[in-house]
């Protein structure tokens, strides 16, 4: 089972190189300038040479306030790359896992958010995101969407490493407190990824179509950085202050959903797959990001889209 994974330099795509696969499966990582998904001749070069049993997209443009600003790069990236791969999946008749987010939701609903809820993007990243589900649905139909939130991880980067910068620098933060999800460990959505080409190899009769994965529990952006601040202290004897503040005294170009908890029970029944609680999954990252902190003195760069 040739596995092919694009975006194999990313926070995701890094976990997916380590992750444990299937016995039966060659991981065969691509990034730029190995592959342009934004351009088809490319995408067709590649899944040509390399001849996948599956691949599994975690390529994205995910700089969420830059794409107000750079709509082209947004939709090139994730419509017109999602968009290119499923069309050559389904000249060569292969699986394709493509990854998607929160933001192709408005986050006024109340409840978490199951599969067949409307979509309602409210900028340009998660209207690109939305294109790109559409157009792999109207390629090919043996696809897997999976939609997934607040993804970090020890690679990369992403708010957590963000927070601990931050730390070092400041005796007060400010962290949005009026938006609700649950953030997702890069490696726990590698393991989901993982766990549905496992049941690929077994069998080609699966429910095609989209499924939610995030982690278990709910918080905001202000409940994680307390939680981080929380380890840190105790690690180092650093904690900052930190302040809960609204969504409108922390402006920004692009809208954020307000709610973007996700009802993952699709996923569990169909596949098997347990969500982790966020909190354990922060802790195992948080882990590793300590003791790297304490090894190496530079700080992580700052998130740009979340």
């Amino acid at each position: 089972m040739n596995v092919l994974v694009l975006g194999s330099r990313g926070q995701l795509g890094h976990e997916l190189m380590h992750a444990a696969w299937p016995a039966a499966a060659r991981l065969i990582g691509l990034a730029r300038p190995q592959i342009d998904v934004t351009d088809a001749t490319s995408v067709a070069a590649a899944l040509a040479a390399q001849a996948p049993d599956l691949v599994v997209n975690a390529t994205a443009y995910t700089a969420v306030d830059r794409a107000e600003s750079e709509p082209e790069a947004a939709f090139a990236a994730n419509r017109d790359g999602p968009a290119h791969l499923a069309a050559a999946c389904a000249r060569g008749g292969v699986p394709l896992i493509h990854v998607s987010t929160d933001y192709v939701f408005d986050g006024t609903k109340p409840a978490p958010y199951d599969e067949d809820d409307p979509i309602g993007p409210l900028g340009v990243y998660g209207a690109s995101k939305a294109a790109g589900e559409a157009a792999v649905r109207a390629a090919w139909p043996r696809h897997i969407i999976l939609r997934t939130s607040w993804v970090y991880g020890s690679h990369g980067r992403n708010f957590v490493k963000t927070m601990l910068r931050l730390a070092g620098e400041r005796d007060s933060i400010a962290v949005v407190a009026d938006q609700h999800g649950a953030p997702t460990a890069a490696a726990d959505l590698a393991a989901a990824i993982t766990a549905i080409a496992a049941r690929l190899a077994a069998t080609a009769d699966i429910p095609w179509g989209t499924y939610h994965f995030a982690a278990a529990g709910a918080t905001t952006w202000h409940g994680i950085a307390e939680h981080i601040f929380t380890r840190l202290q105790a690690a180092t004897g650093r904690c900052p202050g930190l302040r809960a503040i609204t969504s409108g005294k922390y402006p920004g170009p692009a809208r954020r959903p307000t709610n973007s908890r996700f009802d993952c029970r699709r996923i569990t029944a169909t596949f098997g797959i347990a969500t982790p609680d966020w909190r354990d999954s922060l802790d195992r990252v948080l882990d590793h990001l300590l003791v790297s902190s304490a090894s190496d003195p530079s700080p992580p760069r700052q998130a740009q889209g979340l």
